[in-house]
């Protein structure tokens, strides 16, 4: 899967979002007086397992996007899914060869020796 520069650079700014929303959040949770009651309560509880996994997600989507925007730059646009030209989804359909003309045929390659 190959990801554009615009989309990559969506996916940088949801995670630069992300570092000024989530522990702005976590800071007013923390000073609301519901979140405190001889310990914290599961208001507190609830909010703060909102807040780490909401964070987590979005510093891996921005990470993706960092990611996606390096291989856009090198033109390398392959990578940015985690894909190589060596794995199976980046070669064309009719195998390693078959970007420079050479012909494959698939009903006696996949039949085995005749014998």
């Amino acid at each position: 899967m190959r990801i554009g520069r615009k989309t990559s650079a969506l996916l940088v700014v949801f995670g630069v979002w992300t570092w000024i929303l989530w522990p702005n959040f976590l800071k007013n949770i923390w000073k609301d007086e519901k979140s405190w009651n001889d310990g914290p309560t599961a208001f507190f509880l609830v909010h703060l397992a909102l807040t780490v996994v909401s964070f987590a997600a979005g510093n891996a989507i921005g990470w993706l996007g960092v990611k996606g925007l390096r291989a856009t730059r090198r033109g390398d646009a392959g990578t940015a899914a985690g894909t190589s030209a060596d794995t199976p989804a980046a070669q064309p359909a009719g195998g390693p060869g078959a970007a420079r003309g050479e012909a494959r045929d698939v009903a006696t390659a996949s039949a085995g020796p005749r014998g």
